[in-house]
This record gives C-alpha cells, structure tokens and sequence, in this order.
C-alpha cells in the first residue's frame, strides 16, 4: 500500500505496511478459484477467520470485565463473607450457626431437641424443621428481657416477613422527639438488618453520620409536619441498601415471600415533647400489634419520647430470625403494657484504669438500650489517668493521658452523649474528687498555680491511698476548685443540660495524706468542706442551678451529716446494712451498687504481689438477679421511696475493651430485670427459677447476634435442652 503525504517538496510516496483485518476482508470479498495445489492456502484463510473472532470474542470479554471489575470485587467479597469458615459447615460463620440436624417440639411448655430427618415421613415432601428459636418463642412464658411488668398477651400464631417490609408511622406534634424517633427507627432497623443476616456495613455508617450530626435533636432527620400528623416513611437505611451490584441484581434469588405486605410500626407520643433526662420520666409504653389483612401494625403508645424508646427495644425482641426459611416472624396479635419498678437503672464504667474506644463504649451502650437500662454511668478520671482532652486544661491529658491516642475529645463525648439519647440511655460524667485524682493534676507549680493535688504517687502507697497510684485533690488551693469549675462546665454543656443528676465522686479520702500538710487542721470538716465547695462550684458551672440530686460515694463522711440530705443522694457501695439503714435514717436517698452483689470486677484474683487487691468471690448473673436489698431490709414505704435505683459498677483493673462484653454481658441483664420488674421471688435466696434461666439465654442471644460478645451461661447442650441442667 501507498500512502502520500505531503512536504514542503511536493507530495512524498511513503510505503506502508497493509493492515491484517483489511487485507483479511479483502480475501473474503474476492476469494480465489481453489485449485488442489491450494489445500494448504486454504487452511490458513480458516485459520485467519477463527482468530479473527476469537480475537473479537477476547476484547469483548475484557471490555465488560473492566468496566465491571468493582462489581465482581464486591460480589466475591461478598460470597467469601458467605462461606463457612475455618471448614465449618453451614451457618459456621454466623455468631448463633444454623443447626440443620435437629428440629424442636413444644412439651410441657419446654422445647424437646430431637433428631432432624427431612424423609421421615416417607412420602416423598419431607417433614419441616422447626428451628430452635422459633420453638423457643412459641413455647411457655414469654421471651422478653426484661420481664414486662403490667400485661403481657401474644398469639401462638407467627407471621413472617423480611426488613425490606418496615415502615415508620410517627404521630406526635413534639418536633424534637419526632426528629429523635427517626434516628431510632433507623438504629432499630439495622439490628434487624443484622438479625436477619443481611449487609448493613454501609448503612450503620451513613446512620452513625446522620445521629451525630442530627446532635440531641436529630437535625438530619426529615421535616415535621406542624399540625402532627402521621407521617409514613422508610428507613433511611433503603436508599443505601438499594444500591446493589449489576451482577448481584441480575444472578440474585428472587425475594422470598414472606405472609405480609408490610410491618408498619406506628409511634405515638402525644404528651411530652421533652427530650431530656430527668427522674420524673415516664418510661411507660404500650405495644399492640394487630393483622389486617396482609398489613401488620405494630403500634406503640408512650407519654415520652423515653418511653416509646422502651417499646421498640420490647418489639425487637418479639421479633426473630428462622434459619429456615431466612425470614424474620413476628406474632400476628400481641398486647404488652409496662413500666419500670425503678428510676434508676445504671452500669458505671471505669475509663481510667484502662482506656475503652468510643465504639466498645458505644456497643455497650446499645446493650444496655436493649435491657432497658438507661444510666451511663462514665467514671473518666483516676488516679491512674485523666484521659478527657479539656478545652480550658489540656494540660489534664497531657500529663495524665496514656498516651495520645487513649484521649477523650470534646466530640467524643458529645458524640457517646448523642449515640447514648437516642438508645434512651444518660450519660453521667465522674471526675472523682478529692480523693482518685492524681496523674492528671501535677502540673500547677510549672504554671505558677501551685500544688493542685497531693501525695501523687506517693510510697509506701499502702499508707495515703486505697490502691496505687495515690493522688488527693489540695484542698486548701482555690486554683483546684476553679479548675473543677471549668471541667463541669465542659461537661454539662456535652452532655446536658443537668437540672437532675450529677456526680460528685468523693469516696475513699485517705486522711493520713492531707495530715501531712494539714496536721492542724479537723480533717473530717475540711472533707466535708471541700464537698460543700464543689457543690457551690457546680451551681456556678450549671448557670446558677444546682442539680435535684447530687451523687456521692458512701464513705466515712456520708456517715455523718455534714452533706445536707435535700441535695445529696449517696451511692452505697459498702455491703454492711447497717450503714445502709443508717443512710436511709439520716433522710438520703441511695443507689445501691453492693460490691457483693453488684460489682462486676469481683473474682479474678490478685493482680498485685502484695494486698488483696481484690474483692472474691466471681458475682454470677444469678448472684445479681437475686439482690434485693429494700427485701431484706425489710423497709416500709417511707424508707423505700428514699431508693432510686441501683447501679452495677465495672472497675477495669484487670479489663480493657478485649474482655469488656463477656465481663458486663448477660450478667448486667440480670440487674436489668431486677431494676425493672423486680419480680417476686418465693424461692430460695439462691435458687433461680428454671424460667428465668430460659429467657436469660435466649437474651444472651439476641446480644451475640448483634456483635456483644456476651459470655457463655452454661453449656451448649443445656440451651439446647431446656430445663435439664438446673
């Protein structure tokens, strides 16, 4: 072939090479006569034809994978999350695995494990396994923890359905709480997206994004209507979801069908719009849920926005997962009306002795939502370390921090505080004081403030504190009381307004440190004036209003009556009923947190060479569940009024957030139940009913399905077989 280009010399002939698929085409066009002698020329004309299109072929292929490398990314990562694991066989990689080989029956109100044989019958169908949960839930009392109070009725007729079928129906006119329900429903709805075994990575995030940039009020959430009315929408999580792979559309099985159209969960909450924490909350709700043709509705009826919280953590667990069928069921009819036995119902946290990240603070949170606990009970700062970042004093963490990354920022804690409301739960921030405070506090000389604290660090330990390091707030130094001024006043504004609860610390002063600098002093009356100071400073830092309750340790001073009892309520730790009765004599209300009950570091040992350094024995779930105090006090009406609640308490000596689950989870549950139905117990003071141990268990599960990793109750087989292990 010629080709002629031009040049500044006249036209330029240029020989170039003739193109394959031309000249191909060309032979197509005008094939030549075949002769015999042309066999051979023959042959390489077909063989040209077939890489022709198998060259074709090739660049097709390639040009659809290229494009659509993302999609069989994601769609193999998707089928590798879908294999079992480590060889397990089917279910294997689930937290509760799927148990093909055995049906249950309902006996007796237990469910009986038998062998699972699909051709039993031997008429060619096949008989039905009935998974273990779906026995559980149809067989005996109730599979709610904890307990309802008031009314609990349900159908033994199930319905099922999947998560693509919720629907949101918000009644309520209170803007702030119709914002705060929103989010809710949307955390709510990637539990059952977990529940059901279905992708809610990106979800949970665009959730998590929404809640906290939404803050207290929810500012993501959509519009409310003036007049409140109902308003019907999904979930904000079908937008995400939606968005699925070409392949995944396309090779998909189809949806499977489930008995209803829709589940709409209607939400009402007609008299308060109040969004705050407060012990005059009414927590009560009622759920009914009700079958309309293929439309059930499930309609919740709270007088607040904490109430209705309640509710849907109630219909959460009315609601399970069959591996079966891989569908969600429901009741057809139910009718639930509660209301908690107590106001108060805390876990405490201590962040001090280890560091725990916001998200292991934040899963616990969830849980506690779950059980309806609903005080968050954050002991930030020790002796040990002062990990919260203060706007005023960053130098707190700096000198008192683990390192930079164990930090607490002032978004970390708006964050928990936010993440923690729309579970129902109140966060309540302790800087201990005078007494556990140390690292954290030795800068004031190098800043010209003078000594903020004393004895830090100090040796022979035994002598000037309860546990290493020492550290004791100066009490003599006006600097000290300025900067817990200041550090209450980051924290109400993170986390509140406090017109309620707060805590003060206080426990555990050791006079022996402030006789070294104070030996003229009456150091039982500088005490209690350093506690009647900060309480002063917390009127200021809370705009001139002191909070209805102010909570302290029981110590030695709260003995005595210096701490007026209008303003201070004192939670007892010491397990000596006389101490108590005395609190109670003396006109305090109380929190009970006994350490022989209720704390939940007990009984793993010795962690230092000399000392106890531990408090023994292990406190079981069922050691929690049986505590009731105001029953063997035996007290009267007056004297029981004076109990808010109780709390457990985690002391993190010997955790950090690898063994934070399965040290708090199912064994808080059981101090759940107590605090909210308080049940009436007729047995031994030892012995758990065989009922309680059944619902405990499925609890537990519920928990593990949604990432806690709650420890084990007892063996597998005694979950499987009910009631023939107690």
């Amino acid at each position: 072939m010629i080709n002629t280009e031009s040049s500044q010399n006249g036209p330029v002939a240029k020989e170039v090479a003739p193109s394959p698929l031309r000249h191909i085409a060309r032979e197509l066009e005008n094939p030549l006569p075949m002769e015999p002698d042309d066999n051979k020329m023959s042959l390489a004309v077909c063989l040209r034809r077939f890489l022709l299109v198998l060259v074709s072929g090739a660049i097709f292929i390639l040009t659809v994978l290229y494009w659509n490398q993302g999609v069989i990314k994601t769609q193999a990562y998707n089928d590798a999350l879908e294999k079992p694991r480590h060889g397990h066989k089917d279910g294997a990689a689930f937290a509760i695995p799927i148990e093909k080989t055995w049906t249950y029956k309902c006996e007796n109100d237990r469910c009986i494990r038998l062998p699972f044989n699909p051709n039993a019958n031997g008429n060619g169908k096949g008989q039905k396994r009935i998974s273990f949960i779906s026995c559980s839930m149809t067989c005996g009392d109730i599979n709610i923890w904890p307990h309802p109070t008031i009314k609990s009725l349900l159908s033994s007729h199930t319905l099922r359905f999947t998560t693509d079928d919720v629907q949101l129906n918000l009644d309520t006119p209170h803007r702030e709480v119709h914002k705060l329900l929103q989010v809710a429903f949307d955390w709510f709805v990637k539990d059952l997206r977990q529940i059901q075994r279905l992708d809610i990575s990106n979800s949970a995030s665009s959730i998590s994004a929404a809640a906290v940039a939404g803050g207290a009020g929810g500012a993501a959430a959509d519009t409310v209507p003036a007049s409140g009315e109902s308003v019907i929408r999904r979930s904000q999580l079908d937008g995400e979801n939606q968005r699925s792979s070409i392949f995944g559309y396309t090779f998909s099985l189809e949806k499977q069908a489930g008995d209803v159209d829709s589940l709409e969960i209607k939400i009402s909450v007609q008299k308060s719009g109040d969004i705050n924490f407060n012990m005059d909350n009414d927590e009560s709700y009622q759920l009914k849920t009700t079958l309309e043709k293929r439309r059930l509705l499930a309609h919740i009826t709270a007088h607040s926005y904490f109430g209705a919280r309640h509710g849907l953590s109630t219909l959460q667990q009315i609601i399970w997962y069959d591996d079966e069928d891989h569908l969600l069921h429901t009741y057809a009819k139910s009718v639930i009306s509660d209301a908690p036995k107590f106001r108060y119902r805390g876990l405490m946290l201590d962040t001090s002795r280890h560091f725990f990240s916001v998200e292991s603070i934040k899963r616990t949170i969830s849980a506690m939502g779950l059980a309806k606990l609903n005080r968050f009970h954050w002991h930030l700062t020790d002796a040990q370390s002062f990990p919260y970042i203060s706007r005023y004093y960053p130098e707190m963490a700096e000198y008192g921090a683990y390192s930079e990354s164990e930090t607490y920022t002032e978004q970390d804690v708006r964050e928990i505080t936010e993440f923690a409301k729309i579970y129902g739960v109140q966060v309540i921030p302790e800087i201990d004081a005078p007494a556990h405070a140390g690292n954290g506090w030795d800068w004031g000389p190098k800043r010209g403030l003078g000594e903020l604290a004393l004895c830090i660090n100090q040796q022979p330990w035994s002598f000037y504190c309860g546990e290493p390091p020492c550290g004791q707030l100066n009490p003599k130094n006006n600097h000290t009381y300025l900067i817990l001024q200041r550090l209450y006043e980051e924290l109400l504004q993170l986390t509140g307004p406090t017109t309620d609860f707060f805590h003060l610390g206080g426990d555990e002063v050791n006079l022996d440190c402030w006789a070294q600098y104070f030996n003229d002093t009456d150091l039982r009356g500088l005490w209690c004036d350093f506690m009647l100071q900060t309480m002063a400073r917390l009127k200021l830092a809370n705009g001139g209003q002191v909070p209805k309750y102010l909570a302290v340790w029981s110590s030695a001073l709260t003995n005595t009556k210096c701490l007026p009892n209008s303003q201070f309520t004192v939670q007892v730790w010491s397990g000596t009923w006389q101490e108590n009765h005395n609190l109670l004599d003396n006109g305090y209300n109380v929190i009970f947190s006994h350490v022989d009950a209720w704390y939940l570091d007990c009984g793993f040992g010795s962690w230092r060479a000399t000392g106890d350094a531990a408090c023994s024995p292990y406190r079981t779930w069922q050691n929690i569940y049986k505590h009731r105090p105001w029953e063997r006090m035996r007290l009267d009406k007056k004297r029981r009024k004076q109990i808010l609640g109780g709390e457990a308490c985690m002391w993190t000596e010997q955790v950090d957030e690898h063994q934070l689950d399965n040290r708090l989870w199912p064994r808080t549950g059981g101090l759940a139940e107590r605090l909210w139905s308080d049940p009436n117990d007729d047995h031994d003071f030892d012995i758990v009913p065989p009922e309680v141990f059944r619902r405990i268990s499925i609890f537990r599960n519920r928990l593990v399905e949604l990432g806690i990793k709650a420890e084990a109750l007892f063996p597998k087989y005694c979950a499987q077989n009910p009631g023939e292990c107690i």
